[in-house]
């Protein structure tokens, strides 16, 4: 195992055998068997040694996220990906706690990542028409509600027993910031077929008439290729 993977994963049991959540760098090099000037080496103080912890961390639940095919429905993913947020924070707390911590200086690259991916969801509603709100709001309003959802379910789980408090919350937020799927047409008519039927009933003045005719005709083998 590489000298970084053993101060990591050492680093990473230490923390959740510990109350407070917080460990030395003393012990880490103990339980890492490594020196001080090991460790320094690999990482620059304990706020980068911290940062990598929770990267090392979440890579394993980014990874899964990377690899999930987009379905056709981008709000259904959006909940799929507050479920599993939520799944991973109650399987891995002591991670979890870290990744929010205040007392973490600096801001792990698994957390920028994480909102890149729910970016990238909150784009794709906002491209099928049923975003409401403009996308960095919802992205922020989703993440916050996530976050806060889950560190309540870890740091008071007594009053927090409701086995679908996070479903109704996640549902009230999606709904916050989603609107209903508009009704399709009976008939959808082509773009082509729109733009060809404005032009008859209000032909462009800068055209000639030749010019129009010939429009119409492009238009046309647009509406129907086979024709």
């Amino acid at each position: 195992m590489k000298t970084e993977t053993r101060i990591l994963e050492a680093a990473a049991a230490l923390l959740v055998e510990s109350p407070a959540g917080d460990i030395s760098i003393r012990a880490v090099c103990e339980a890492a068997q490594v020196g001080a000037p090991t460790l320094y080496r690999l990482f620059e103080d304990k706020d980068a040694l911290l940062a990598a912890v929770v990267d090392h961390g979440f890579e394993r639940y980014l990874a899964s996220k990377r690899a999930a095919v987009p379905s056709g429905d981008p709000v259904q993913d959006l909940r799929d990906g507050w479920d599993s947020h939520v799944a991973f924070a109650l399987a891995q707390p002591a991670c979890y706690k870290l990744m929010y911590s205040p007392a973490l200086a600096g801001r792990p690259e698994a957390a920028r990542e994480a909102h890149r991916m729910l970016t990238a969801v909150i784009e794709r509603i906002a491209a099928a028409g049923r975003l409401s709100v403009p996308v960095d709001r919802a992205a922020q309003m989703v993440m916050a509600a996530n976050v806060g959802l889950a560190l309540s379910l870890l740091y008071r789980p007594e009053v927090n027993q409701d086995p679908v408090l996070s479903d109704s919350v996640r549902d009230a937020v999606v709904a916050a910031i989603t609107t209903a799927p508009a009704a399709p047409p009976a008939t959808e008519a082509s773009p082509a077929t729109t733009l060809r039927t404005r032009l008859r009933q209000d032909p462009p003045t800068g055209f000639t008439t030749a010019e129009n005719v010939l429009l119409q005709e492009w238009l046309g083998r647009l509406e129907d290729p086979h024709a």
